[in-house]
């Protein structure tokens, strides 16, 4: 049990941090638009590469260091439209808590969701690299990969449902227009750290 609380722990102090999954993921909760099936993406992708990542994958990453770099480039371009679209819809203002953009369809969104997941080099690092790493030092890596992968589960489970609390709230279009600057900001912000190799 031990081992599996470090999984959960260190696995949670990661996910916590502001970053695009999370603010997808919030935004699909505020409209409740396919949270099921958009926490079940990101949660199983967070799976997948912890796995891998105890099974001894990160060696790849170290092995050739270009293909991050790649990955950097190409989620920035993303991260820097996605922020264009997040910023243009704050000034269009109008907004509601009815879907549109990216949460239209369930085509659209499931894109969204895994381009957001697997173009974002923060997440392999994470996952493949440090969790990968530290459970590998672990006494018994595989109940702490089970903690580290329980704790992606039940986090954005919680935050997509736990969204709807906010609803009231964004009831006011002011509330839109700040929630929409501060993704595009978010957005930017790690689109810039990638260029600028702080990853």
């Amino acid at each position: 049990m031990e081992f599996f609380l470090s999984g959960f722990l260190l696995g949670l102090s990661l996910i916590l941090a502001i970053g695009p999954q999370n603010a997808f993921i919030l935004k699909a909760g505020l409209v409740k638009r396919f949270v099921p099936l958009l926490c079940l993406l990101c949660a199983a992708s967070d799976a997948i590469l912890i796995i891998a990542g105890v099974f001894g994958f990160g060696v790849i990453f170290e092995t050739f260091p270009k293909l991050t770099t790649f990955i950097a480039y190409l989620g920035s371009a993303f991260l820097f439209v996605y922020g264009f679209f997040a910023i243009k819809s704050a000034v269009k203002g109008g907004k509601s808590l009815e879907a549109d953009g990216v949460l239209e369809t369930p085509l659209k969104a499931v894109t969204s969701c895994l381009l957001l997941t697997w173009l974002n080099p923060h997440v392999y690092l994470d996952t493949v690299v440090l969790l990968g790493s530290v459970a590998n030092q672990s006494q018994d890596p595989l109940l702490f990969c089970m903690g580290a992968v329980a704790a992606s589960f039940i986090f954005f489970f919680s935050l997509g449902f736990g969204a709807s609390l906010l609803r009231p709230l964004f009831r006011n279009e002011k509330s839109w227009r700040i929630l929409d600057i501060f993704v595009g900001v978010v957005m930017w912000s790690i689109a810039m750290s990638l260029i600028l190799g702080n990853y």
